[in-house]
C-alpha cells in the first residue's frame, strides 16, 4: 500500500451506499404508501370537493328559506 494518499475506502462507500438506499427506501414509502402524501392528498381533494358541494347545498336551501320568509313579510 502507498503511503501518504487519502482516499475514500471500499467499506466507506459501501456503508454510504447502503444508507443512501435506505433513506431512500423510506423517502419512497412515506411519499407513496398507504399513510403516505400522494394518497392523503387525494383524500383531502375528494373531502374538499365533497364538502363544497354540501356547503353549496345549504346555501341555496338557506337563500330560499330567506326569500320565503321575505316574501310572507311582504305580502
Amino acid at each position: 500500500m502507498l503511503k501518504g494518499q487519502n482516499g475514500v475506502t471500499l467499506v466507506a462507500l459501501v456503508v454510504t451506499i447502503i444508507v443512501l438506499i435506505i433513506l431512500a427506501g423510506v423517502s419512497i414509502a412515506m411519499v407513496v404508501g398507504d399513510n403516505g402524501i400522494i394518497p392523503n392528498a387525494q383524500k383531502a381533494a375528494t373531502d374538499t370537493k365533497t364538502q363544497s358541494e354540501t356547503e353549496n347545498k345549504e346555501m341555496k336551501n338557506l337563500i330560499y328559506y330567506v326569500e320565503d320568509s321575505v316574501n310572507e313579510v311582504a305580502d
